[in-house]
């Protein structure tokens, strides 16, 4: 979520620059309901999680702004406005929510707090599987 969060200054610009004719945000299922938009915070907040707790894995920069960017972008398509878009990154009780299913994410592979080689391990995984996680971080 964090690099989701970061890119939204890169994004505001291209906000102000498409400021198309779009479907009114009120008519739009909440977006928190997209799969597609879900699977990808959620690939977000695991590779923030290994990143923060693996000394030998960073993340890609521009990979993770070109995702955001697209990511941003596949909202804005659906007919999500900007506010609606920053409100739903900003607010508490979704971040909860994508945290919880990062939390079991992590478990469910192995990843023990606190053992910053079960961040590592998890994290050469989902590199070595080329997996939505994986595109995002990179060992140094």
């Amino acid at each position: 979520m964090r690099y989701l969060t970061r890119m939204l200054g890169v994004v505001a610009l291209t906000a102000v620059m498409a400021q198309g004719a779009a479907a009114t945000a009120q008519a739009l299922p909440p977006i928190s309901s997209n799969a597609h938009i879900m699977q990808r915070l959620l690939a977000a907040a695991i590779g923030d999680a290994i990143r923060d707790n693996c000394p030998s894995i960073e993340e890609r920069t521009w990979t993770v702004r070109t995702e955001a960017l697209k990511l941003y972008n596949h909202a804005r398509g659906l007919g999500y406005d900007h506010a609606t878009i920053d409100g739903f990154l900003r607010d508490r009780a979704e971040r909860a929510a994508v945290y919880a299913q990062r939390d079991a994410w992590l478990a469910a592979n192995g990843v023990v707090a606190g053992d910053a080689e079960s961040y590592c391990r998890a994290g050469r995984a989902e590199i070595e599987k080329r997996s939505l996680t994986g595109i995002l971080l990179r060992v140094r």
